[in-house]
């Protein structure tokens, strides 16, 4: 159960972070509960209910005493909770408190049963699971691991180092990590985990890339054909102003015999997918090839359509490959990118394999660069000789994190939509108004738009989150009968899923019910409302890139958030969402509303490779972490500690797991 969460060592455990704390000590009686107010209470479970509404959506309620009064609780679309809650249980909730129909309730964001053996611990942690292991049993765990393991962790740091940065002792802040005794010192604990964190990441990244490219080595492209004026006057729009200015910066940059490292950022639409392929026609024009690496096969799929329709009348061949290409296929794509006769390779991670073996690989580009890992970058471009580098991202991010993050590398803006897109209406409703979305959503469906709705986020396990979705996806037939409703989720097969997204694009499913896969990339320019449920779970930067799925046309899109903004947090967040669209401004709230005060429930937020630091908000201790490597790195890189800890934090690919 634990390797199903990636967690195959002690190591792993250590570092497994608590998706968000409990804070018991701070309980409200419940007598004193006010209509509107955020609160915590603990009580006895005296009755539990679950039924469907008129609607077809399932409620789950719990009735809860303490020795002052009573409260229901209401959960929607988690039918899975009557088999966690029951009579006779002590339970602990933070919620919303509201006046309905049959008196005083309360929307819970978080619960926790309570056990004797934790009773005497006032803050508890909360950690991501997975079927079959329930919280009781991954606190016992890591307690057992932590009191048992935690004497042998290696301290890395010498007395000298933690003085000078003001840093605690690495068994502190680990046990504080995940049992804080105090708000200070899960302060200090986090201050001291988020250090080693960072300076682990910038050793590995002078492992990956010890040195510059050789400029000898560079690939310069030089065109020897008019191929990017040819697609440019092909495309059925003209390249925006932004846009322009990016693909000069690009093809100067791969005109010049230093090897090109360049960031291109830009907006959900903005129009990325265009340059990039311009600039692979400079690749191709030039007598080399080009690679784009995207991580899901539903993009793939359709970047693949995309560069077809612009070089269509053109002698480039551009092919497709991915872990489900069949084996026949397969062959035939390996031989022509062999020899040269495809021009331009689409692929999945399945483009870093072995036997993939380019004739002359001159730009490697990467899309959605945070879902990548630095060796899996890095193995791309090394399928050329030294190929020039593009990665691309739709989440802006700040130039010193960039440089951190890979080095020294140009950046490119492209901050204008294309025109006529209008701006996305975006509203946030509490979840007893779902009614009424669910009427809007029938109006704009009489008018012939589709709609996503995306399924809550429920941590509590894998399985239950394609419960939900198959459980919402039954509720929405009963809602909608005349309308086609189709489903989609990260366990159907790659088959299943494009069956599905096919059907959808032709306009044969009205209503896609998915779960996050939908957040990347994927286009249907007649989408033009989405749903997300439980919004308030949702960072901001995902909330715009699945708010991004709809206005790929020229007709009005919408929005619509539903679920509980029960922190000031989640308010200041789904405010922001609701006031803009732009995503480089919504960076820069994200960074005003998230801060060191996100330990009484807030979900650590950061890079996949990054579990404690956050870049955004850590960026000083990421310069002193900088430091230490810059000055200690090679004394550091002697110790095969420190190597089997970057081994294990940031190369489990590369691992084999017995």
């Amino acid at each position: 159960m634990l390797s199903r969460l990636g967690l195959f060592s002690v190591f792993d455990m250590l570092w497994d972070v608590p998706r968000t704390y409990l804070n018991r000590s701070r309980v409200d009686q419940i007598e004193n509960l006010s209509d509107g107010a955020v609160a915590s209470i603990r009580g006895h479970i005296i009755a539990t209910n679950s039924h469907r509404t008129r609607r077809g959506f399932h409620v789950f309620t719990a009735k809860i005493e303490d020795h002052t009064g009573i409260v229901t609780a209401v959960w929607f679309n988690q039918s899975f909770l009557s088999r966690q809650i029951r009579i006779g249980q002590d339970i602990f909730l933070i919620g919303r408190a509201k006046y309905g129909y049959g008196g005083l309730q309360m929307h819970p964001t978080e619960y926790d049963i309570i056990s004797g053996q934790d009773n005497d611990r006032p803050v508890m942690p909360v950690y991501s699971l997975t079927e079959g292991l329930n919280q009781r049993q991954m606190r016992q765990i890591m307690l057992n691991v932590l009191q048992s393991c935690l004497p042998q962790y290696p301290e890395i740091l010498s007395p000298a180092l933690r003085e000078r940065y003001q840093l605690c002792d690495i068994s502190f802040a680990l046990h504080n990590l995940h049992f804080p005794a105090s708000r200070d010192a899960y302060q200090s604990a986090r201050r001291r985990l988020a250090f080693e964190e960072l300076l682990l990441f910038k050793l590995n990244l002078c492992l990956e890339n010890p040195s510059s490219p050789d400029p000898k080595q560079s690939t310069e492209h030089i065109p020897r054909m008019d191929l990017v004026d040819r697609v440019t006057r092909n495309l059925p729009y003209a390249l925006t102003g932004a846009q322009q200015k990016a693909l000069r910066e690009i093809c100067a940059d791969m005109a010049a015999p230093a090897h090109m490292n360049r960031l291109l950022q830009g907006d959900v639409g903005s129009g990325k997918t265009v340059v990039a392929a311009l600039a692979m026609a400079q690749a191709v024009a030039s007598g080399y090839q080009a690679a784009i690496m995207v991580p899901t096969e539903i993009l793939a799929e359709q970047h693949f359509e995309s560069l077809e329709r612009i070089y269509q009348g053109t002698e480039v061949v551009v092919a497709r490959l991915t872990g489900t290409t069949p084996a026949g296929e397969r062959r035939s794509i390996l031989a022509g990118v062999s020899n040269g006769d495809i021009h331009i390779m689409v692929g999945t991670h399945a483009l870093i394999q072995t036997e993939v073996v380019f004739h002359k690989l001159g730009l490697a580009v990467i899309d959605e660069q945070h879902r990548f890992g630095v060796r899996q970058r890095s193995e791309l471009g090394a399928k050329g000789l030294v190929p020039d580098m593009l990665v691309m991202t739709a989440t802006p991010i700040p130039r010193t994190l960039a440089l951190a993050l890979y080095g020294n590398l140009n950046v490119s803006v492209i901050d204008q939509l294309p025109p006529g897109r209008l701006p996305i209406k975006t509203a946030f409703i509490s979840s007893s108004a779902r009614d009424q979305a669910y009427h809007f959503i029938h109006t704009e469906l009489s008018k012939g738009a589709q709609a996503y709705v995306v399924c809550p986020l429920i941590e509590e396990s894998e399985k239950q989150d394609l419960q939900a979705a198959i459980s919402l996806h039954q509720e929405l037939q009963g809602t909608f009968p005349d309308f086609q409703i189709g489903l989609l989720h990260g366990r159907m097969k790659p088959n299943e899923k494009e069956a599905v997204m096919t059907s959808f694009k032709r306009g044969s499913i009205s209503i896609l019910v998915t779960t996050t896969v939908i957040e990347v990339g994927v286009d249907s320019p007649n989408a033009t409302l989405i749903l997300v449920e439980h919004a308030e779970r949702f960072g901001l930067s995902q909330l715009h890139q699945l708010r991004g799925r709809v206005g790929r046309g020229s007709q009005q899109s919408y929005c619509v958030l539903v679920g509980e903004a029960n922190t000031e947090e989640a308010q200041l967040r789904l405010q922001a969402m609701e006031k803009s669209n732009d995503g480089f401004e919504l960076a820069n709230q994200d960074l005003k509303i998230r801060g060191p005060g996100d330990f009484w429930g807030i979900k650590q937020h950061g890079l996949n490779e990054l579990r404690v630091a956050n870049l955004l908000r850590d960026q000083q201790i990421l310069t002193e972490a900088a430091e230490v490597a810059a000055e200690f790195g090679d004394q550091l890189l002697k110790d095969e500690r420190i190597i089997d800890y970057i081994n294990m934090r940031f190369r489990k690919d590369t691992i084999a797991m017995n």
